[in-house]
């Protein structure tokens, strides 16, 4: 059989050393006994591969309640912290706990309590799924009548039932992502740490996905690693951006769309028969700084930013609404733009980065 080298948690040898390197008969830990405060700290996380550092001195923590949503383009660091975070790679500098467990002197402790959905998903490829869980839920020693129920609890909630008799190595991406989550959340952890949890999945799956993620969040500290923004709207009630090695941005969704340069923009369709007309008078409208157009076949998409910061939510939608009436156009939408995510995420991770805060323990 095959599987990625790390894949899987390394057990003790029984002496009280928790790093003999064959995998682990790790027990059941539940959420109802991890520890009140964060169930993930980190603190100044910095990994050197020779003269390169992938990540430069990375600090976050995670509660119970918390999705937290770790972005960034690809090489930022993402999976390197989170192979760190679980054991799997080890920090040049730093300190990692996990429900109160040093990562580094107590590495199975640590990994009892973490359900881990490694980058791509591996799995034994000759494995059914079903073979598979079973020999997942003897890793984390589960047997008899606890094993059936993890078992047959992860598939329900995965919906793996048509496939879990075929071999690994035959199922589709999605299904074998499936597979890893459904491994991953088996032992019920109360820490959840997965790469990419929704890469591959069609839409529906997407959503089922994101429901699972939602309906386990209350119990657990969940964090995904991700480059697929509409999932921070979508699930997470946090978002941290991490380029090259470092974080730049860390705050809630809601809070790193006000650090858009479309919070608070009013944008306006109509048909593109009106756009000369419309663009003169936008631009007249009172509180409008600048116009950008956008024209697209019959319609044109016309996005006005305001000169007053921090102006009352419906003050400009207003004033456009009131230019509409007089004027008598036909609008295909209008409506106050929260910000956009995705503006925001390529101007902090392209070296723009005026007016940003640093946080504690955070690099710029």
């Amino acid at each position: 059989m095959r599987a990625e080298p790390g894949a899987y948690p390394a057990a003790g040898d029984g002496t009280g050393n928790e790093g003999s390197g064959v995998i682990a008969s790790t027990v059941v830990h539940t959420s109802d006994s991890s520890p009140a405060g964060p169930l993930i700290e980190i603190h100044n996380l910095v990994k050197r591969f020779g003269p390169f550092t992938a990540v430069d001195r990375v600090s976050f923590s995670v509660a119970r309640g918390e999705v937290l949503g770790f972005l960034g383009p690809n090489g930022a660091g993402k999976s390197t912290t989170m192979k760190m975070a679980t054991g799997f790679l080890t920090p040049s500098e730093g300190d990692i706990r996990v429900c109160g467990f040093d990562v580094q002197s107590r590495r199975l402790s640590a990994q009892r309590a973490i359900g881990y959905l490694p980058e791509g998903a591996p799995a034994y490829p000759e494995m059914t799924p079903r073979g598979f869980l079973r020999f997942i839920a003897r890793i984390r020693r589960l047997s008899g009548q606890d094993a059936d129920q993890a078992i047959t609890s992860a598939i329900n909630a995965t919906e793996l039932e048509q496939v879990l008799d075929q071999p690994i190595d035959t199922l589709s991406k999605g299904y074998r992502r499936r597979v890893g989550l459904a491994q991953a959340i088996l032992h019920n952890p109360p820490v959840l740490i997965m790469d990419e949890p929704t890469d591959g999945l069609d839409p529906n799956q997407k959503y089922q996905v994101r429901e699972l993620i939602g309906a386990m969040a209350r119990h657990k500290a969940i964090v995904i690693s991700t480059h697929i923004l509409e999932e921070v709207d979508a699930i997470c009630t946090r978002a941290l951006i991490i380029d090259r090695g470092r974080i730049v941005a860390d705050g809630t969704p809601g809070e790193l769309l006000a650090r858009s340069r479309y919070h608070n923009a009013v944008s306006i369709t109509l048909d593109t028969s009106l756009a000369e007309q419309a663009a003169l008078l936008l631009r007249a409208v009172h509180g409008v700084a600048a116009v950008e157009e956008i024209r697209r076949g019959p319609e044109t998409i016309f996005t006005l930013f305001t000169t007053v910061q921090g102006e009352a939510d419906t003050t400009l939608v207003d004033h456009v609404s009131r230019l509409v009436r007089e004027r008598g156009w036909q609008v295909r939408a209008l409506y106050r733009e929260p910000g956009r995510l995705d503006e925001v995420f390529r101007r902090l991770t392209r070296g723009d980065r005026s007016g940003q805060q640093t946080k504690p323990g955070a690099a710029a």
